[in-house]
């Protein structure tokens, strides 16, 4: 055996030789793509994945003596030339780079004689002659596997092949962390087992003990039962593509996960990953989950999105509570967990990504049941490639994909643009046995139009002040602050909900709205959308500003929501300024107009309607033909670009620390400004921190905004808020003349 080294001393003192690498990466990384299929082609991409380091140059620049040096790219055109690999040459050339364009004049760049006259990144090879590293390599006593069966597929779809070649590529970089951290002392934890029995029996024990709540009409409990009891039924069904369409309260939350339980132990499936577009609504299923689970090992359960690591500790103790943490940390990572608890930015954005650190997970989906909640916020320009990518999961990874919505979009009017090479189409299967009886039992409101005429604001504010609960939702910012600023005027009570708030500005109003109207108080709640998908408020009325039908549907389910009145009030109003997000919420709110032309009584309660509303609106919209940037990238198999094309929230947006709770923003302000941008204060920060478009020069808001250092330079994406008045205690970050799209 060689003394070639991989890395430098670690904790222990001693460097890590090429060899134990490269053989440790291998079977790891073959562990980790076994379960599709692919473990001898991710043991292939282990052992070649540092070839280059096996030359001199390499070997100085771990001394100190030499520096710039491309150690990859040999084990790249050595797996495309010598073995035909192209998912294991894509992943060994973008290990460091991320994933790069999949073509054959970028394929040949790999090359070392071609870059040996041209390297683009300016970079020396540690050894051009390929013929000296496998030498090496083969004294070293490894031998990559000589037959392998490719993931790669040229005849599937682009798209899918992207897929592919990102799966294998996640196995070799969760491989490649997973060793050189252990290399340099930080022992990663390997989750707990998901143990589906014991968990679906505690879960069992739950919705009893909920089903003798007294507070419960008896149609709602009617109407819950039914779809746990179907959901169970649903679970013995193969794996594949699901819908589970229910009317608000019915008990989503806890019966798909029933399902997803029930469904692992049939199946044998390795987790759960539970998907939520909002963070408001992340917060509480959470709760609900980490509760059940309490007693469960350490890891269990995780949390992967924005505000993960910012709650107040558990009362365990400091020690425990600190472990606990770091476990979760690291597991969260690469979601090494049975229960995972994450946003769709996270989830969706990670499948189309080409950075190391986003796909790193992605492994973990394969015999996974990915839960959706709150399907209907999935963006249309992108429903196309992401059902396409989602179908794969299902055909060729061996997991089950569930989308839960009481305003079910109608997918599978695109069955003809999925249903592509190597997939299935989308055809998913109802879990819900009779979709009318759950929503006929589920009716709690009754919707009333004032749409025909403008309502103005004042006539608004009087109606407002008229009832003891109620909450309005309007359709843009300037008009949920223009309406609480005139009730607070009025000397009402109010709150308000908007982006326009941080996190926990939002959560405290939440917390006291929730508090109010369980001890029967007064409570005026004025919101924009944020508050539609999936938050748990129960108000007598509602008042909903036109919008999109499955928006109008959406704030219904804030109504009645336990079904303790007869029937709750939903009542349909026109402003007297009918403005709308720009896009797609437009085009929506425009179909939905024309789909209830004539109708004197709407029922929320029909799904016949969505399902018309829906296709009405992809006929128009044509989902396929949007995004034309995104479709041109997926077709030449450009990464890069797909990773830049592919964004639920706009990419322009940057993060602005504001003055919430003065005494904890002064504290996150300083030591930003002392110790510049670090993953713990992001952490930290989180809660005070809300998103912004990027401001132009000379907007208002561009001289208030202070950047926070990252290694001395200015991070351009994390800004300090420094005039403390611009935040109001009811409105959040309210600056006059600025523009009103300011904020996302």
């Amino acid at each position: 055996m060689s003394s070639f080294l991989a890395h430098s001393s670690g904790t222990s003192g001693t460097a890590q030789l090429l060899r134990e690498h490269l053989l440790n990466v291998a079977q790891i990384a073959r562990a980790l793509a076994e379960p599709f299929g692919a473990g001898d082609e991710a043991c292939l991409a282990g052992l070649l994945h540092d070839l280059g380091k096996y030359g001199e140059l390499f070997q100085k620049r771990l001394q100190g003596k030499a520096k710039g040096i491309d150690h990859w790219s040999a084990g790249a055109w050595t797996a495309f030339s010598q073995f035909q690999s192209v998912a294991a040459g894509m992943a060994i050339w973008g290990h460091h780079l991320g994933l790069q364009r999949l073509d054959k004049t970028s394929i040949k760049q790999t090359d070392p004689q071609n870059l040996l006259a041209n390297h683009p990144l300016n970079l020396t090879l540690s050894e051009s002659d390929l013929s000296v590293l496998i030498q090496r390599l083969q004294q070293d006593g490894l031998q990559p596997p000589s037959c392998i069966q490719p993931i790669y597929d040229s005849n599937t779809d682009p798209v899918l092949q992207m897929l592919d070649v990102r799966m294998l590529f996640s196995a070799l970089v969760d491989a490649d962390f997973l060793d050189t951290a252990r290399h340099f002392g930080e022992e990663r934890p390997a989750g707990p087992d998901l143990n589906a029995e014991r968990a679906l029996n505690v879960l069992e024990a739950e919705i009893q003990r909920l089903s003798q709540n007294s507070n419960m009409s008896s149609s709602v409990r009617e109407m819950r039962s039914l779809l746990w009891e179907w959901c169970l039924e649903a679970a013995e069904e193969p794996t594949g593509l699901f819908t589970l369409t229910a009317p608000t309260g019915a008990g989503k939350t806890l019966a798909m996960l029933g399902f997803a339980l029930k469904h692992a132990m049939k199946h044998s499936l390795r987790r759960i990953v539970v998907v939520i577009p909002y963070l408001s609504i992340i917060e509480q299923t959470a709760q609900v989950y980490r509760r059940l689970f309490n007693h469960f090992p350490d890891g269990y359960l995780i949390e992967h999105h924005s505000l993960t690591g910012t709650r107040a500790p558990e009362n365990r103790g400091d020690d425990q509570q600190d472990e606990k943490a770091r476990v979760e940390r690291y597991l969260s990572e690469n979601w090494d967990a049975p229960i995972v608890i994450t946003t769709s930015v996270q989830m969706l954005e990670s499948l189309f990504a080409n950075a190391p650190s986003a796909c790193r997970k992605l492994h973990r989906l394969a015999q996974s049941v990915i839960l959706f909640d709150e399907v209907q916020t999935l963006p249309t320009p992108l429903a196309v490639p992401t059902l396409q990518t989602l179908s794969r999961l299902a055909t060729r990874y061996g997991a089950t994909i569930v989308f839960a919505t009481a305003t079910q979009p109608a997918f599978s009017h695109l069955h003809c643009h999925i249903h592509v090479r190597g997939n299935n189409g989308w055809q998913p299967q109802e879990i819900v046995k009779d979709v009318n009886r759950l929503f006929n039992l589920g009716r709690r409101v009754q919707v009333v139009r004032k749409d025909s005429t403008p309502t103005t604001w004042q006539q608004l504010a009087d109606e407002l002040c008229s009832r003891k609960q109620a909450l309005c939702v309007v359709n843009i910012k300037r008009h949920a602050a223009h309406l609480a600023t005139m009730l607070r005027a009025q000397g009402e009570r109010v709150y308000h909900l908007s982006t326009n708030m941080c996190p926990a500005h939002r959560q405290k109003a939440l917390q006291e709205v929730r508090q109010r109207l369980q001890s029967g108080e007064r409570c005026i709640l004025i919101s924009t959308q944020c508050i539609e998908a999936g938050v748990d408020v129960d108000f007598p009325v509602v008042y909903r500003a036109f919008a999109p039908l499955d928006s109008i549907a959406q704030a219904a389910g804030r109504c009645n929501r336990n079904g303790r009145l007869k029937r709750g009030e939903v009542i349909v109003f026109r402003p007297e300024e009918e403005k709308y997000p720009a896009g797609a919420y437009t085009q929506a709110a425009g179909v939905t107009r024309a789909h209830l032309a004539g109708c004197t009584r709407v029922d929320l309660y029909d799904p016949a309607l969505y399902d018309g509303y829906y296709r009405t609106l992809y006929d128009i919209a044509r989902p396929e033909t949007q995004n034309p940037e995104l479709q041109n990238a997926l077709t030449v198999r450009d990464f890069i670009e797909v990773a830049r094309r592919y964004r639920l929230i706009p990419e322009v947006a940057i993060n602005v620390l504001v003055p919430y709770e003065t005494h904890m923003y002064q504290q996150l302000a300083q030591e930003a400004r002392q110790r510049g941008l670090t993953g713990d204060w992001i952490r930290r920060a989180r809660p005070h921190v809300i998103s912004v478009y990027r401001p132009k020069a000379n907007d208002l808001i561009a001289r208030f905004l202070e950047p926070i250092p990252i290694r001395g330079e200015p991070s351009g994406d994390w800004f300090i808020y420094t005039e403390l008045s611009h935040y109001d205690d009811l409105l959040g970050l309210n600056p006059k003349d600025a523009p009103e799209t300011w904020i996302l």
